[in-house]
């Protein structure tokens, strides 16, 4: 498809959840859109997420039974949050929790099929407001073929790709056959992904879930959404407004004339080495999970056009290992099991193992500016923790022999052994370890509080008694994995209002400029409330930006 040569209404950069479904509001509120999108494939980091949802007092949430209010939310998001900036305003924080409420109406009615994630915790759920059945919502399992050719132009997921898992199975296929309802989780998480692939119906889930049916609403709109089409910078008129962008476009620059605006929905700059050498000194390695063109492009746009940043230095973090093939894993389920614990190379424990991923991987950066080092960290487990649990993409008691010759797991007969092989100071270990083994016969974690809050029991063994997320490691043969701070993806850039406007420094807006998810600060400041706290501020102020693009073109008169 080519490019328009007259203006059009609203251009969009990015086909993550953020951009499309601003692309679907202009286009419901009678506007012309185009989708632009840098790689050759469409849905951003969204698609290799858990496409989860994080939208408090949601319809969803109610017809499951479920009780919520805006309060309760308002009380949870703002105690939790805080004030700490512009971008994490009362009134960006307001119009989260309002807006996110009439988004998810919206998706409905332009034909989503949408479903509450069943008993998934806020992640501080003992705070005021917090819920220990959760807020977060997800999109139905969706067969792929309905898509006709932009299936295949769909952003593969590299996360359990084989399996069609929901976001409400991660629990149970977490503990392979401990319980009952974990083998039928197990059981009807297969026989959803054969059934599709014998029946030609390939069945998408979590991310790809997600963007498939945005997709499929696009469609129905005649949305066009261009791959290889990456950003180049922002055009502005002679009063400094933005009145459209220069595209890369089958290898030539072209200019796309705008009425009402250009939102930027395109990430944040995980994958940009200087950018983050320069605003995120203290990380020492690459380690993200984010898109391969999380590279701040839109960022660097709005910065070239006097928009201001804020939260530069911080992102999404994600304890990490790094597998054989060079894959990043998100060790998000194996600690939190019993008979594991997380040490540092001076062999202490610095955190509680089953909490906030983005807690844990703050708690690392920290630690590694306390020590004076960058060194990594190891996840310890015992004979019994292989023998009963999934570790990174591998079954229960199955660990293939490239784990051990390439150096991604090392085992040991003795702690003392495995300390010797990872570096680990062996006399601090062995103290360690003593002690936890000690607090796991009462379940009661003393120093860091692990198992304390629902969120931390979610992805424990309910077989484990008395704390399903504590076990002493004693088992031999020994386990460990080097861990690292990764993230997916950077968490601060341009600074929006509560319209989703990109402002200046000195707080004015940027005329016909417009931003939303990882490309700007977000209105989570520097906590992670719930599964899904990232890409639901992301599509809700995506929505906001569309609503208020077409608005104030009709107050305009143009």
């Amino acid at each position: 498809m080519a490019l328009p040569e007259s203006p059009i209404d609203v251009l969009v950069v990015g086909s993550g959840g953020g951009g499309l479904v601003a692309a679907l509001t202009a286009a419901a509120a009678g506007r012309e859109v185009l989708v632009v999108e840098k790689l050759p494939t469409i849905g951003g980091s969204t698609a290799i997420s858990g496409g989860a949802l994080w939208i408090p007092d949601n319809s969803l949430l109610r017809e499951a039974g479920e009780t919520d209010s805006y309060d309760a939310g308002w009380a949870y998001v703002d105690g939790l949050v805080g004030d700490v900036g512009v971008a994490t305003s009362p009134a960006r924080k307001r119009a989260f929790l309002t807006e996110g409420r009439s988004m998810v109406e919206f998706l409905r009615a332009q034909g989503m099929e949408l479903q509450h994630v069943n008993n998934y915790p806020d992640y501080y759920s003992s705070r005021p407001g917090g819920r220990t059945g959760g807020r977060s919502i997800e999109a139905r399992t969706f067969n792929g073929k309905k898509l006709g050719a932009d299936y295949k132009r769909l952003t593969k997921r590299t996360v359990l790709p084989a399996l069609a898992v929901r976001a409400q199975d991660l629990s149970g296929v977490s503990n392979g056959v401990r319980t009952w309802n974990s083998l039928w989780t197990n059981v009807t998480t297969v026989w959803r992904t054969l059934s599709g692939l014998l029946t030609g119906r390939p069945m998408l889930s979590m991310g790809q879930a997600l963007i498939g049916q945005l997709v499929l609403a696009t469609q129905r709109r005649h949305i066009p959404i261009l791959t290889d089409t990456p950003l180049l910078r922002l055009s502005t008129d002679a009063r400094g407004a933005v009145v459209g962008a220069v595209v890369r476009h089958q290898g030539r620059e072209v200019s796309v004339h705008t009425r009402c605006g250009v939102v930027l929905a395109c990430g944040g700059f995980s994958r940009n080495r200087q950018m983050r050498a320069k605003y995120q000194p203290r990380l020492a390695g690459d380690w993200t999970h984010a898109s391969l063109g999380d590279d701040g492009d839109g960022i660097r746009a709005g910065i070239d056009v006097s928009a201001a940043v804020e939260q530069m230095d911080e992102a999404w973090w994600m304890p990490t290992s790094i597998m054989a093939d060079g894959s990043r894993h998100m060790c998000a389920y194996e600690r939190a099991k019993p008979h594991s614990i997380v040490v540092d190379a001076a062999g202490e424990r610095m955190c509680n193992e089953a909490g906030s991923y983005m807690e844990i991987g703050r708690r690392m950066l920290d630690r590694q500016a306390t020590l004076g080092n960058t060194d990594p960290f190891w996840l310890l487990i015992d004979a019994r923790h292989r023998r009963r649990y999934p570790f990174a993409t591998w079954p229960p008691a199955i660990t293939p022999r490239s784990a051990f010759t390439s150096g991604y797991m090392v085992r040991a007969r003795t702690l003392e052994e495995l300390a010797q092989r990872c570096r680990i100071n062996s006399a601090a270990l062995s103290a360690t370890v003593n002690r936890y083994n000690a607090m796991c016969e009462k379940g009661v974690d003393e120093d860091f509080h692990r198992g304390d809050d629902a969120f931390d029991r979610y992805y424990g063994d309910p077989a484990a008694k008395p704390n399903p997320t504590m076990g002493p490691l004693s088992k031999s043969p020994f386990y460990a994995v080097a861990m690292y701070p990764g993230d997916i993806g950077t968490n601060g850039g341009l600074l929006t209002d509560e319209f989703a406007r990109v402002l200046r420094p000195d707080g004015t807006g940027i005329d016909g400029l417009y931003a939303t998810g990882n490309c700007t600060a977000s209105v989570m400041g520097r906590m992670y409330p719930g599964a899904g706290a990232t890409i639901a501020p992301s599509m809700v102020f995506g929505y906001i930006a569309a609503n208020d693009a077409a608005r104030r073109f009709n107050d305009s008169g143009r």
